[in-house]
Formats: structure tokens, sequence, C-alpha cells
């Protein structure tokens, strides 16, 4: 879309937006249109959105831009912005929910990952900074990325929680070693499945591997879950 063009999805419920005023806030960040070979703006939807987020976070909740620019770079990094009064951005509630069973968002696109730096992984988790040590050192997480880029992501809070509360009864991170190892294993297999059909040049055969590496994670679970249940059922 043209800078006129947004200017016109948005009056309806923004009566007194101008161009001076969107040109305004990509000056300060908040918006980064594409440009064209000419030089002239060309907006996404995404990039509409986030203009009427700008706009609602003004006008309904009085906040200054410095404070909007911090829920945007949040969102972008796949959290919550916080509700009207709250202090800081929240890892989704979905992140939790289900953790574990892998579906087809279990393995989304990296520019749709959660993106946590290791305080906010810690408040989201749970842990503390000394248990959260222990975890990397025996490789149940690791930060994705290098340097100052490196971030952790929604499978690093489903784990270092799930640890934490394992921790309640006794058990630490260098006792869930086989957890890691019996996991290392399960992808092996399912890599001698797939990787023939990953060397394969056409698209379908791309496809196909994408979608046995769902099936096969949902069966190895399925497996994996049945197989501790009746191991602790006949325990005596």
């Amino acid at each position: 879309m043209s800078i006129g063009e947004v200017i016109g999805h948005l009056r309806t419920d923004f009566p007194d937006v101008t161009i001076s005023k969107i040109r305004f806030l990509e000056a300060e960040g908040l918006v980064e249109p594409e440009r064209t070979g000419a030089g002239y703006r060309k907006f996404s939807h995404a990039d509409l959105e986030r203009l009427r987020y700008v706009l609602v976070a003004q006008r309904d909740h009085y906040l200054p831009l410095k404070v909007i620019k911090e829920h945007l770079d949040a969102i972008d990094r796949g959290l919550e912005p916080p509700d009207a009064g709250g202090t800081s951005p929240r890892v989704p509630r979905v992140v939790l929910a289900g953790a574990g069973a892998p579906d087809a968002d279990a393995f989304r696109a990296e520019a749709e990952e959660l993106r946590l730096s290791r305080r906010e992984l810690l408040e989201a988790s749970g842990v503390e900074e000394s248990l959260l040590e222990q975890i990397e050192t025996f490789g149940l997480i690791r930060p994705r990325g290098s340097g100052r880029t490196s971030y952790y992501d929604a499978d690093s809070v489903v784990v270092a929680k799930t640890v934490g509360e394992m921790a309640a009864f006794g058990l630490e991170p260098r006792h869930l070693r086989s957890f890691k190892a019996a996991a290392d294993r399960e992808v092996g297999l399912v890599e001698q499945v797939v990787t023939p059909l990953e060397r394969q040049r056409d698209s379908a055969a791309k496809a196909r591997a994408e979608q046995v590496v769902h099936e096969l994670a949902a069966l190895s679970l399925r497996l994996h879950t049945t197989l501790v249940k009746i191991g602790l059922r006949n325990r005596h």
C-alpha cells in the first residue's frame, strides 16, 4: 500500500491521522515500510497493523513512544504486550499449554519463534540463575544464535520450567541427562527416515519430508509416554 492508502484504512478509526504523522512514526523507528526503486514507501498489511497498534496505544492508554517501541520490540520477539497497567511484556500463555505436543506449530518458522533474553527466560520459567546454569551445563537447553544476538526460544521456557518443577522432587539437571540422550537417539532415528527424502530435489519430496517429521514426532512421543506409563504401572 502507498502512504495515502494507509491513511485511508486508518481514518475510519483515527480521523485526525495525517501523512506527517505516519512519516514521524517512521522517523522514530516504529514502522519501517519498504521503498521502491524510485524511493516511494510501500506499506504491508503488517505495517498497517503496527501503525494501528501505535495509534491505539497513544489514544487509549496515553503511552509514550518509547514504551510503545518497547512493546513492538517484544511483539517482534513473540511476546505479548502487557495489559493496561502491566509493567512488562509477557510470554504467551499458550507456550506452556500442551507443552511438548508436536503439532503443526511445533516446527514453525524461525521468524515466528519466541525470542527471550536470559532475564526474560528466568522470569518466565521461575527458575533461579544457579539452576539455569546447571540446565545449560548438562545440555538440556542452550541459547540460539551467538553473542549479542543470542536468545532463548519457547522450548527453552518449557524445559527450564519443567526441570524447575522436577527439582522440587529432588531431581537435579545431572539426573536428567538420560532424557536428553534418549531424545537425541529418537532424533537420529527420524533423520534416518527423513534424510533420503530431503536429498531429493523435487519440492514434493521436501514437503513429504516435513510431514514425515511431524508424524514421527507425534508417534515417538506417544510411544515414549506409553512406555513410561507401563513402566510406572509395573514398578512393583
